[in-house]
C-alpha cells in the first residue's frame, strides 16, 4: 500500500517536475489576489465616498446612480461570468495578458463588495461626528478625512480581511480563461497522469493552508483592534 502511494506521489509530482505546475500556479494565484485586492480597495473606496456623500449631502446624484448600477450588476452576476465577458467579449480583439485580465475582472468584482464594506463603516460612525467636524471649522471633505475615515477604518478592517480571503478562493475560477493558476496547475497534472485524487487534494490543501493562515492573521488583528478600542 505504501509502495503504491509512493508511486502515485512520484507520478503526480516528481516525474517531469510536475510539482512546478503547483508552484507556478500558486505564484499566479497570489499575484492575481494581491493586485485585485488593491484595485478593489481603490475602486471600493471611491464608490463608498460617492454614495456616502450623496446620502449625507444630496450631492453627486448622477455619480451615485452610476455607482448603484455598478453594484447591482456586479453583485448580481457570477464572478466567473464577469471574467469570461471581460476576456472573451470586452478584450476579444485586443492582445492582453491573461493575468492582467484576471486582475481587472476580480478587482472590479471585489471593488463592489469592498464599496459596501467601506460604506457600512462610514455609516457606523455617529452623525454627531460630522457636527463635531463642522464645529472645528472643517468642511465635509476635511471631516471625512480627519474624523470619519479613521474611525470607519477601524470598524471595517476585519471585514475587509475576510473579503480578501473570499477573493483568494474566488480566483480559482481563473482557469476558465486558460490562466494557469493554482487550480489549473492541479488540473494540468490530472490531465497528464489521469489521476485526479492527489493533484486536486494537493490544491485543496494549499488553499486550506493559505486560508487558515490568513484567518489567523485576521483574528490577531481583531484582538489588537479591540484592545485599542477599549483603551
Amino acid at each position: 500500500m505504501f509502495s503504491a502511494f509512493y508511486d502515485a506521489l512520484y507520478l503526480n509530482f516528481v516525474k517531469d517536475d510536475r510539482w512546478h505546475y503547483l508552484t507556478n500556479g500558486l505564484k499566479v494565484t497570489l499575484i492575481v489576489t494581491l493586485f485585485s485586492a488593491l484595485m478593489g480597495v481603490v475602486l471600493g473606496f471611491v464608490v463608498a465616498i460617492i454614495r456616502s456623500t450623496y446620502e449625507n449631502t444630496g450631492r453627486m446624484k448622477i455619480a451615485n446612480k452610476l455607482c448603484g448600477l455598478y453594484l447591482t450588476v456586479i453583485r448580481g452576476t457570477p464572478v466567473v461570468v464577469q471574467l469570461m465577458i471581460i476576456y472573451f467579449v470586452i478584450f476579444a480583439s485586443v492582445r492582453i495578458d491573461k493575468t492582467l485580465t484576471a486582475i481587472i475582472a476580480f478587482g472590479i468584482n471585489s471593488g463592489a463588495y469592498q464599496a459596501e464594506i467601506f460604506r457600512s463603516g462610514i455609516n457606523s460612525v455617529p452623525k454627531g461626528q460630522f457636527e463635531a467636524g463642522r464645529s472645528l471649522g472643517f468642511n465635509y471633505g476635511q471631516t471625512m478625512v480627519h474624523i470619519i475615515m479613521p474611525q470607519a477604518f477601524r470598524v471595517v478592517v476585519p471585514t475587509l480581511c475576510n473579503e480578501y480571503i473570499t477573493l483568494l478562493k474566488e480566483t480559482s475560477v481563473a482557469g476558465y480563461i486558460a490562466l494557469e493558476d493554482l487550480t489549473k496547475g492541479g488540473d494540468i497534472i490530472r490531465s497528464r497522469t489521469y489521476s485526479a485524487f492527489l493533484p486536486l487534494i494537493a490544491v485543496a490543501l494549499i488553499y486550506l493552508i493559505m486560508v487558515l493562515a490568513l484567518t489567523k492573521l485576521v483574528s490577531v488583528l481583531e484582538r489588537r483592534l479591540s484592545r485599542g478600542t477599549r483603551r
